[in-house]
């Protein structure tokens, strides 16, 4: 049966299946035959993530497309697992009076990645974020029309950190421009709040670091804006570029790689860890 929305994991999979096919040389119809399927449309419509693969039946594409590597065996294997995963789509649905449909993306991907390298220039990300703080950001955007929305997207922000205390946490890399800390939202208790709050954190989950870029940075590689890059356990990183209506999903490697490039710059410019702690905590009292 095909879904009526395909996700990007299941995507990855699909082109990964139709790499196999065209490297074995097959087209549609020929694929077709070897796999029994019904017809062409039905292989096309697993090609582009219209429609689940159950991983039982993963055995048949490799014995026609003539797949003898284990390890590739494998990596699409664990594609077909995460292309199942259901929990992001039960917190999309739970939520989805709050929140627009491309989300869902964006929540699949947090479910899904072993790593988040994330760079912002505005905002404390969301992962990280004090109920406090999220009110004040949500409520000032302005995207939100009623008090029950913002409280719903707030309350749906908080159960997505979940990711970074489950049993096998997201890690995960920030890096936050000096404005994000000097930035009022929600007033000096509040930022306080917060900022103590990225300290506590990074203590207790060893997976989570943050480092400051200070204005003494001057230019850097990342003045377009904020960006996160996704790792994952099978198929290549993918790239989250954020803008005020919308998120792009930058898959080809081409795009990947600058972004790599420019969160590695970004990360040898910014302060490091440690003393990034003592220049928040300096923040701190400087708003005391």
């Amino acid at each position: 049966m095909a879904d009526a929305r395909p996700n990007l994991m299941r995507r990855r999979l699909g082109l990964a299946l139709r790499t196999l096919r065209q490297r074995a040389g097959l087209n549609l119809p020929d694929a077709v035959m070897r796999l029994g399927l019904s017809g062409p449309s039905a292989l096309s419509k697993i090609e582009n993530g219209k429609q689940r693969v159950p991983s039982a039946a993963l055995d048949g594409y490799f014995d026609a497309y003539g797949v003898d590597d284990e390890h590739r065996k494998e990596e699409i294997r664990r594609l077909a697992r995460m292309a199942s995963s259901s929990r992001s789509a039960n917190l999309f649905n739970q939520y989805r009076d709050a929140v627009l449909d491309p989300f869902a993306d964006y929540l699949e991907l947090e479910e899904l990645a072993l790593r988040a390298d994330w760079y912002g220039s505005q905002l404390v990300p969301g992962l990280l974020q004090t109920p406090d703080y999220a009110h004040a950001v949500v409520e000032g955007s302005g995207v939100w029309r009623t008090a029950r929305e913002v409280r719903t997207f707030v309350e749906l922000r908080m159960k997505r950190q979940q990711v970074l205390r489950r049993e096998r946490p997201l890690a995960m890399w920030c890096i936050l421009d000096e404005a994000v800390l000097r930035r009022q939202m929600g007033g000096g208790r509040v930022m306080a709040g917060q900022l103590r709050h990225l300290l506590e954190t990074t203590e207790e989950l060893p997976g989570v670091n943050v480092q400051v870029l200070p204005f003494s940075a001057g230019a850097h590689t990342g003045t377009d804006g904020a960006f996160t890059v996704f790792c994952f356990d099978a198929g290549d990183p993918l790239v989250v570029v954020e803008s005020l209506t919308t998120s792009q999903y930058l898959e080809e490697d081409v795009h990947v790689g600058r972004y790599e490039v420019a969160f590695n710059h970004l990360r040898a410019r910014a302060l490091d860890v440690a003393t990034s702690r003592e220049f928040i905590s300096k923040v701190i009292k400087e708003e005391a």
